[in-house]
């Protein structure tokens, strides 16, 4: 039942929030409309940026404000094949290991801890998270008996796809 509703949530928070070409996150909850559409193939495109998330369907363009203090990265570890990526494709990006459990932890420069536990990877093969702006991270994944640590940042202009982890 979930499958036929997604399309339709979608639909009405498209619909409800689309009147104009530009909406802000207090109009829709961005991050559920970030999550929905990651988890489905319900409109053509949806791709994000620092700023920005800008979903097309037929042909209707809808771009969505990014929460000020809060930037999303998506990760795709991989073992044996990757792709170039520096703004996440909701609808596009897909990486190697879908559905697969990994242990997780972001840590900012300053030792806190934000992310510290076992994910699973999307059916997209990516791992998505909403993190304080402005910051540098590390991030380590392991995976069955590989790892990776990877340094990133959340400032204006950084990457929202990285696809460069691999697991060795």
């Amino acid at each position: 039942m979930k499958k036929y509703l997604m399309p339709i949530f979608l639909g009405l928070t498209l619909i409800i929030a689309g009147c104009g070409n530009e909406s802000t996150s207090n109009e829709i909850d961005i991050k559920e409309l970030v999550s929905e559409l990651s988890a489905s193939n319900t409109v053509e495109s949806a791709s994000i940026n620092d700023k920005t998330l800008v979903v097309q369907d037929d042909s209707n363009e809808d771009t969505y404000t990014l929460p000020e203090d809060e930037f999303f990265v998506s990760v795709a570890p991989y073992l044996t094949y990757t792709h170039p990526c520096e703004f996440h494709s909701l609808t596009g990006c897909q990486g190697e290991l879908a559905n697969e459990k990994m242990n997780v932890k972001i840590t900012d420069d300053e030792g806190e801890i934000y992310v510290d536990e076992t994910l699973t990877t999307l059916e997209n093969g990516f791992l998505d998270f909403w993190l304080p702006r402005d910051k540098n991270y590390t991030m380590e994944i392991s995976y069955h008996d590989k790892a990776v640590s990877h340094d990133f940042s959340t400032f204006e202009g950084d990457s929202t796809c990285l696809t460069d982890l691999q697991l060795k």
